[in-house]
């Protein structure tokens, strides 16, 4: 057994101590946010393909592309004394608005070519009232005139402060003219007597 009894020690001697020349591995560097997204990048380019640029951005909403999509469109408009976009759709008046402080804010707003008389203006506002709770466009309201005649208003407004392609300009300005047809319609149904005259 003598010639043994040291064996295991000289093992575990040599494995304890590390040569002089061995290298050590040096830390892992973690990648920067620039280079992750770079992997990604490549990674989503090598699996989904390159994709191709979009070729229509979107732009700032102007009362000219606005006009020139109701002439693409074949319908009549006009501009009012104070500069505001107007034209009728189907018998009824609807503008076209740009608010914000940059003109961002686009509202299609509607007028039913009718007028209501006072004494009908509570059962009106019930009818804007259910149309709100049930649809989200377009929002139906009344105005009362200084002759206390009503108006009845459908409005479609959205923020497009990032700019629209031409396809979404269409599709909001289609929504504002179309969905507010339909309240209107709902109005005539309502009320095929004359509305004018106190029931």
């Amino acid at each position: 057994m003598a010639p043994f009894a040291d064996r295991p020690r000289r093992w575990w001697s040599r494995r304890a101590r590390p040569a002089p020349d061995t290298v050590r591995p040096a830390p892992a560097v973690e990648p920067t946010d620039d280079e992750l997204h770079e992997r990604v990048a490549a990674l989503l380019a090598r699996e989904l393909g390159v994709a191709e640029p979009a070729e229509d951005v979107p732009t700032p909403v102007t009362p000219a592309r606005i006009a020139a999509w109701m002439t693409q469109n074949q319908f009549s408009y006009f501009v009012d004394n104070d500069g505001d976009l107007g034209g009728l759709w189907r018998g009824r008046l609807f503008y076209f608005f740009l608010f914000g402080e940059q003109a961002e804010i686009l509202q299609v707003r509607g007028q039913w070519h009718r007028e209501v008389a006072i004494e009908r203006l509570e059962e009106i506002l019930d009818l804007c009232n259910e149309w709100n709770a049930d649809r989200i466009w377009p929002k139906a309201y009344v105005r009362v005139r200084d002759n206390g005649r009503v108006h009845v208003v459908s409005e479609v407004a959205t923020d497009l402060e990032h700019g629209v392609t031409d396809a979404q300009l269409s599709q909001m300005l289609f929504c504002g003219l179309s969905t507010g047809s339909m309240f209107f319609d709902a109005l005539d149904e309502r009320y095929p007597d004359p509305a004018g005259v106190a029931p």
